[in-house]
């Protein structure tokens, strides 16, 4: 993860395991650096949907003891804000450097403008495929949001299809458009042939 720190980070959250990914986002975070994940929806967490589900059930329960509606603990239910408190409690954020850290993050779900427009990366050292044993249970962050009632998923599943196929549009023309330049260059090489030979003799 070697950018500039002026350059967003834009991580593709789909398949990669909830803790791994939190650490090393943290990790970036506290250097400077700034992070966006994207379809943070499809994390993935290790071990079965049944065993997660009585996890954050349990997690549920706990309140506080003076005023739970104003003070806490806050159970969020969307997939982007599950990931947004994995990464903080990785973050020294009631201090100037964590606070400023948490500033450079983003996370959301689905893959919203302009990000659906640009490169998007993966972390090998977080991937469930590589770093979960073949064989394992693991669940999804979208199906456990959707378990307690977070109640987007088919609203982000719809834009979601509606991006894919807008994607696709655009990478087939571009294909098209790379196939004529080449055919057009292919066809005047001979025409451009004595000046590309005197562009070589000036260096370029």
């Amino acid at each position: 993860m070697s950018l500039q720190l002026n350059t967003p980070y834009i991580v593709d959250g789909k398949g990669h395991l909830l803790g791994r990914l939190a650490s090393i986002v943290a990790k970036q975070l506290l250097s400077g650096q700034k992070v966006v994940v994207v379809r943070s929806e499809l994390i993935n967490i290790s071990g079965s949907f049944f065993r997660n589900k009585l996890k954050y059930q349990e997690f549920l329960h706990k309140c506080h003891m003076i005023n739970p509606k104003k003070n806490g603990p806050f159970h969020h239910r969307a997939p982007s804000r599950i990931l947004v408190r994995a990464i903080r409690g990785m973050i020294p954020y009631k201090t100037a450097r964590g606070a400023a850290a948490m500033q450079n993050l983003k996370v959301f779900e689905g893959c919203p403008p302009p990000y659906d427009r640009k490169k998007k990366m993966v972390i090998p050292d977080a991937l469930r495929v590589l770093r979960l044993r073949t064989g394992r249970k693991y669940a999804t962050l979208k199906r456990i949001s959707a378990e307690f009632g977070w109640k987007y998923d088919e609203v982000v599943d719809k834009l979601e299809a509606k991006r894919l196929v807008k994607n696709q549009a655009f990478h087939d023309r571009k294909v098209a458009a790379t196939k004529r330049r080449i055919a057009a260059s292919s066809a005047a090489a001979s025409e451009l042939g004595p000046i590309n030979s005197e562009l070589e003799l000036l260096g370029y």
